[in-house]
């Protein structure tokens, strides 16, 4: 098949290796002039993954139109707030009918919308119905190297979801179906943000109990919000869910919980912001969550607290301290009564 990767950071190289060794033809779209021209010189994307040799046979452009011509999929890898305006650009050069799959995680600040979202609203009428969302637990770097990895790819016909699952399918790439979107994109989205509270606390030397006890009620958070979205929860308990929130929350890998440490440990925001060469999904996303989890009234404790720390000045041992200090209740709502 051939393929366009939009997007030439960690995660857009890692699928463009993964892709290329399953044997098809694929062309990585790259943002910036002077990372196309290391990727050509070297093979190597020293920024985003280090020290990793990349296949021969990948293709780079800065081309946009170049990129997508002819090609059959088109997976967008870019940051959430930056998939609007790729989507927009896109539709003006691409040709036939690709399938489309959006990697990124995020609620769009502006519409409150999800990423399947934003490209439906973006794309041409003709496309609306080629829209996928992979997702799941996986980082960018052991991807690329070639280890174990499970994800889930959603799309609202199973047809297009296997045909997507087909496409990524390797000997270390597992990928399962489904058809609930609402509940892939919900849990890819707010893990970030969960993550960051999970990193405050460990910067802070709050210990085991308190990360488990941040991991399990973000996830309270997760399902409440994306069941009043229409999600299926057992879609949440899966890989795109708790497998993602799991993984974001424990491991070092991981931008949002390493920025979480960080501001527990006592810097501010925009000196970590400054210092980071990759985004952090969870610090934008936050202020979108909230307002979404706001429209639709679901209560979000977390993600509140969170944003006060991020945007309202908050202490760290604050946002902690009122968390725990929130009002004792049953921890199922069906045991009130």
């Amino acid at each position: 098949m051939r393929i366009a990767v939009i997007g030439a950071g960690g995660w857009g190289t890692a699928l463009a290796c993964l892709l290329d060794t399953a044997g098809h033809h694929v062309c990585t779209w790259v943002r910036r002039e002077a990372l196309y021209r290391q990727l050509r010189r070297t093979s190597k994307n020293q920024a985003y993954l280090p020290d990793i040799r990349l296949p021969k046979t990948l293709h780079f452009t800065t081309n946009l139109a170049e990129a997508v011509a002819g090609v059959e999929l088109i997976v967008f890898a870019v940051p959430s707030h930056a998939l609007r305006s790729m989507a927009s650009q896109l539709s003006t050069v691409v040709t036939g009918t690709p399938l489309f799959v959006s990697t990124s995680k995020g609620i769009e600040e502006e519409s409150l919308q999800t990423m399947s979202g934003v490209l439906r609203a973006t794309l041409p009428e003709q496309f609306l119905h080629r829209i996928a969302v992979l997702s799941g637990p996986s980082f960018a770097v052991e991807v690329a190297r070639g280890l174990p990895t499970a994800v889930t790819v959603a799309a609202q016909d199973q047809g297009l979801a296997k045909t997507v699952q087909d496409t990524f399918s390797a000997p270390t790439f597992r990928v399962y179906t489904t058809t609930d979107l609402i509940g892939v994109e919900v849990g890819g989205a707010v893990k970030n943000v969960i993550a960051l509270a999970v990193g405050v606390s460990d910067g802070l030397g709050f210990g085991y109990n308190a990360r488990a006890a941040l991991i399990t009620r973000g996830m309270a958070e997760v399902v409440r919000l994306a069941i009043r979205m229409g999600a299926n929860p057992q879609t949440l308990s899966g890989l795109s869910g708790m497998g993602d929130l799991i993984l974001t929350c424990t491991s070092d890998l991981s931008r949002n919980r390493t920025v979480g440490i960080r501001l527990g440990k006592g810097e501010k925001i925009e000196e970590i912001q400054q210092s980071m060469s990759t985004v952090a999904e969870g610090i934008r996303n936050c202020r979108s969550i909230l307002a979404l989890a706001r429209c639709l009234a679901v209560e979000m404790p977390i993600v509140e607290q969170i944003s006060a720390l991020l945007y309202a000045g908050k202490q760290p041992k604050n946002v902690v301290a009122d968390l725990l200090s929130r009002q004792v209740k049953p921890e199922f709502p069906q045991e009130e009564n």
